[in-house]
């Protein structure tokens, strides 16, 4: 199982990552976790437009879903071929609406279903290609969900959008590469149920047992480098920034 990078700024792009976008592969299967601002563009670096084979969207926030628009447009209105065959969307109740409303002007209201097969996140396990995938609710003010995905003995957990969790915690258990949020600055920053900061990160990762931590959704406006400091106190496995490019074979 490979794990690319393509965009880790949290909130809105910065001007060296786009948003929040990870690229997920093994046996030529292509899963995308989130397709935040500026994901679009980045992701061509890793990956045909026309390659992916499936989308998870944690939840509905701009820097996790808005390129979807984009990405209607490439495979809606594809120059050669015909619109391409739809390929399974998995996110919260609503999500074909909200992407709908923030395109704006479809030729009609079930356009965007020719080319995304919608499905419905629930609380559970279910096969994708060649990936055992675990979801739950995390703790942020919209319906939002952590993942965890296993392929061949080997798991990554994404935490989404979230404050402390319990439900993180548990599919964090024992996971190989936990890739989690660290948006607030400990002792700056304190609202509940919204982010963590990087001393939480680390605490979810240390009771979880993880193997190595890689923070990510870092706003611009937050030092990545105390948030790594922060998260060091408290986990003594590697932790490391998220950059864009980043690959990590597990």
């Amino acid at each position: 199982m490979k794990l690319t990078v393509v965009g880790c700024s949290g909130s809105f792009p910065s001007a060296e990552s786009a948003c929040s976008s990870y690229l997920v592969e093994a046996d030529g299967f292509r899963l995308l976790l989130d397709m935040g601002n500026g994901a679009l563009g980045e992701l061509q670096r890793h990956c045909g437009l026309y390659d992916l084979d499936a989308v998870l969207l944690s939840h509905l926030h701009a820097d996790h879903c808005i390129d979807m628009c984009g990405y209607f447009v490439a495979r809606y209105y594809r120059h050669e071929g015909g619109p391409a065959h739809a390929i399974p969307v998995y996110g919260p109740e609503g999500t074909e609406r909200r992407l709908n409303t923030a395109y704006g002007d479809l030729p009609d209201e079930k356009c965007m279903s020719e080319v995304f097969d919608f499905r419905t996140l629930e609380p559970g396990t279910f096969r994708l290609g060649p990936f055992s995938v675990t979801t739950d609710r995390v703790s942020h003010p919209v319906e939002a969900f952590g993942f965890r995905v296993e392929h061949a003995g080997k798991s990554l957990t994404y935490s989404g959008d979230t404050g402390v969790s319990d439900a993180l915690l548990a599919l964090a258990d024992g996971t190989d590469l936990f890739l989690c949020e660290a948006s607030f600055t400990y002792g700056k920053e304190d609202i509940p149920a919204l982010h963590l900061n990087g001393r939480e990160a680390g605490e979810h990762a240390d009771r979880a047992g993880a193997g190595r931590l890689v923070l990510t959704h870092i706003p611009p406006w937050t030092d990545p480098d105390i948030n790594l400091t922060d998260a060091r106190e408290v986990f003594d496995g590697p932790v490391e920034l998220a950059k864009p490019g980043a690959v990590y074979e597990l």
